[in-house]
């Protein structure tokens, strides 16, 4: 203790802490590290990297476990409120309101989708091709399921020309075709449990067919399916068509819906993982790490397309996509005119087409259109069951097909498209939204406002809701069905029941608003906010100095 408390022992002390005391802190550490057994660092180092290959592939099994105890979250339905396709056949799905459980081993979007590619497990299938002459001289591969083997074999009866079996029309997304792992679960399971007439309506170049034309198939390239969908109504007239779409066939089949309106001969279809804005996908596929690889492997299967079917001299003048024609092409542009009863599914953690580019706002305002989305799925997988062995879409698909061929909705649609002589394909790629010069906001809404005089005959600008039209001419709140507009027929029936709930509220609209389409106390209301900051600033300065003129002087303190 005295030799601490001396200044030669507290110089020492001094010294020992600054310098050897620091050595032999380490020193000590590893010593102490060193008594740790090498088994111990290795589990460490296992934890470390599972903790990053859990974040870094965005796994959600501890999630599935905690939060909802795998029982799956509920399946998000976005339909207009007066939909008769969600009273009629989405009400009827179970399906749809019910949840979905991601596969617990496959419990991450990257997982489901690689494990989709590479070991999906599809069942044995075999088809009949026929080869369809485009008007171009291009030949389109047509697959029809022959038969199918596993749990159960199938094999479907030759087709009659005057037979009234549901043919359903599939097409595949980019770089696939027939034999895809996904498209063999879409079409097994529809010809097994409903016995319909399956054909995969594959792309140019796909299948092992050659290019014989100077034109190829991209995203927003509808005349093909056009031209299959007329030839297969031709030749088989008694049959309903029905249409499914993945990935970038379900952005080919939507924009083909919305360009044609209500002159499609096609009874209901199926949109699954669509892009729908091919502007926002170019960017979210480069956005992560972990997305670089899907950028890659699409190009490169791209790059294997081009070189196999593109002439050298054309590729090498061939040009990068432009931003305007991404937008000609993105389906969410042509989703407000789409006539025929329409189920879109998307998945919110698909790592492919990103969840921002959804069109929310349009398929709510589109009475023909009911929008699924899950939080988990992935791209074009959603992956069920503990050995992963079905897929959730594809049995959702076809709930939803089977409820709409016994509905009611079905037939007034078939009967409606069968009457109807539509002036040709919708050609305006900009949004509802982009063209209107004013909102109209109404039940959580946004729609551009449109002057009777200014909606084309096509009625792709009925974007109002059903509830917040216009009264009929003879005031009893009823609206009158329009012959030109064979969604009038199913607006008829639902003014017929509604129109008495809703005239009282639309008479002291149209009072308020004077019948007009542009609301002043809308446009005032937006240039308040948005002059609000400056207006406030004055104010506050005004305030400032008459308050400290009325305010008495404060006592000088002597």
């Amino acid at each position: 203790m005295e030799s601490l408390s001396s200044p030669e022992g507290m110089g020492m002390g001094i010294c020992y802490g600054n310098g050897s005391g620091s050595g032999g802190a380490y020193s000590l550490l590893l010593t102490a590290l060193s008594l740790i057994p090498a088994s111990h660092y290795l589990y460490a180092l296992c934890i470390v990297v599972a903790v990053f290959v859990y974040a870094f592939l965005e796994f959600h099994f501890i999630e599935d476990v905690l939060f909802t105890g795998l029982r799956g979250c509920s399946v998000r339905l976005t339909y207009n409120p007066l939909s008769k396709l969600y009273q009629d056949v989405v009400s009827n799905c179970s399906l749809l309101h019910g949840r979905y459980l991601a596969t617990p081993w496959l419990s991450s979007p990257h997982v489901q989708t690689a494990f989709l590619n590479y070991f999906g497990k599809p069942p044995m299938v075999s088809y009949t091709r026929e080869i369809f002459a485009a008007s171009d001289g291009g030949n389109i591969a047509l697959d029809w399921l022959a038969s199918s083997y596993g749990h159960g074999n199938t094999v479907n009866d030759p087709i009659s020309k005057e037979g009234s079996t549901p043919i359903v029309v599939v097409i595949p997304g980019l770089m696939s075709e027939s034999s895809a792992a996904y498209i063999k679960h879409l079409v097994f399971h529809m010809a097994k449990k409903r016995r319909w007439n399956v054909v995969v309506s594959n792309h140019r170049g796909q299948g092992g067919i050659s290019v014989t034309t100077d034109c190829f198939y991209n995203a927003g390239w509808t005349e093909d399916v056009r031209a299959v969908v007329n030839h297969l109504s031709r030749e088989y007239p008694m049959a309903p068509l029905y249409i499914v779409g993945t990935s970038v066939g379900a952005n080919i089949l939507v924009k083909y819906l919305g360009e044609d309106g209500e002159n499609v001969p096609v009874a209901g279809a199926v949109a699954v993982c669509s892009p729908w804005d091919l502007l926002i996908g170019d960017r979210f596929i480069g956005r992560k790490l972990v997305q670089k690889f899907y950028d890659r492997a699409i190009a490169s299967g791209l790059q294997r397309y081009a070189f196999l079917h593109v002439p050298f001299e054309i590729l090498i003048t061939m040009q990068p996509a432009e931003l305007d024609n991404l937008r000609r092409c993105s389906s969410a542009n042509y989703i407000g005119n789409v006539s025929v009863p329409l189920l879109c599914i998307s998945a919110l953690d698909d790592p492919v087409c990103s969840r921002e580019a959804i069109p929310w706002d349009e398929c709510r305002l589109n009475s023909n259109v009911v929008l699924a989305t899950t939080k988990h799925g992935g791209h074009l997988a959603f992956f069920e069951g503990l050995a992963g062995s079905s897929l959730w879409w594809v049995r959702a698909s076809d709930e939803f097909l089977d409820n709409l061929e016994t509905s009611r909705y079905l037939h007034l649609q078939k009967k409606a498209v069968e009457v109807q002589k539509s002036p040709g394909p919708h050609t305006a790629f900009e949004s509802l939204i982009d063209q209107g010069p004013y909102v109209n906001v109404s039940a959580g809404m946004v729609a551009p406002m449109v002057s009777e005089s200014d909606q084309p005959c096509d009625g792709s600008a009925e974007i109002s809701t059903d509830s917040l039209d216009p009264p009929s001419e003879s005031g009893n709140g009823t609206d009158a069905p329009k012959e030109r507009k064979p969604a009038a027929i199913l607006r008829s029936e639902q003014g017929s029941e509604a129109g008495h709930v809703v005239s009282p509220f639309r008479r002291c609209l149209d009072l308020i608003l004077g019948q007009s389409r542009r609301p002043i106390w809308l446009l005032a209301h937006v240039a308040l906010l948005v002059t609000w900051p400056m207006v406030g600033s004055a104010l506050r300065v005004l305030l400032a100095r008459k308050l400290r003129k009325d305010l008495p002087a404060p006592p000088i303190k002597r």
